[in-house]
């Protein structure tokens, strides 16, 4: 009987432990992030070098990886269609890309950032094109770093649920754990 006890006080415990995992601290999950993303689909930006080369890009397909392949870090996969004219003519190509960026979480707004965003992998298809397109990633870094920066990934609302209400009061900070970011409620 004592070990009845013993047994089900552990399970007890177990419980109670998992459950006020819930009251210090939200989980927002890669899944989450992803959807989020879904509404800077269709980033557009006009590129171009004076006199040699125009484009016209549109950034879809945004899907995040959070801190699986970099501590701390979120990785971003993309595509962006690039529509270029320039002295030869009309060109259309295809660049798959991969950045990365710091998470940061802005208590005052309830919003996180992905701050700092760099392309780390730009991938051309048509392979023809990879040269000229480099061309344009300096343009395309800056622009999507200073987007980023200024445009929140991710929104706390306090229509969704009572957690995120409560993450949007009393966060903490910012933790990236692969697969989730979380935001603590204590220190």
């Amino acid at each position: 009987m004592k070990k009845f006890f013993w047994g089900l006080s552990a399970l007890l415990l177990v419980g109670m432990l998992t459950g006020c995992n819930q009251l210090t601290q939200y989980s927002i999950s890669e899944q989450e992030v992803n959807q989020a993303l879904q509404k800077h689909n269709n980033f557009e930006k006009q590129i171009g070098v004076a006199g040699l080369v125009d484009a016209h890009i549109v950034l879809t397909d945004l899907s995040s990886k959070i801190g699986r392949e970099e501590p701390n870090k979120v990785t971003l996969s993309g595509k962006a269609t690039v529509d270029i004219s320039s002295l030869f003519g009309p060109q259309h190509a295809v660049m798959l890309l991969t950045m990365k960026a710091q998470p940061v979480f802005d208590k005052d707004n309830g919003v996180i950032y992905l701050k700092d965003m760099q392309l780390t992998d730009v991938q051309a298809q048509p392979e023809k094109m990879q040269g000229a397109l480099n061309t344009l990633t300096p343009y395309l870094n800056q622009s999507l770093k200073d987007y980023f920066n200024q445009k929140p990934a991710y929104v706390l609302s306090t229509d969704r649920s009572k957690a995120e209400s409560l993450a949007k009061r009393f966060a903490k900070g910012l933790e990236v754990k692969p697969g989730e970011l979380i935001i603590p409620f204590t220190n």
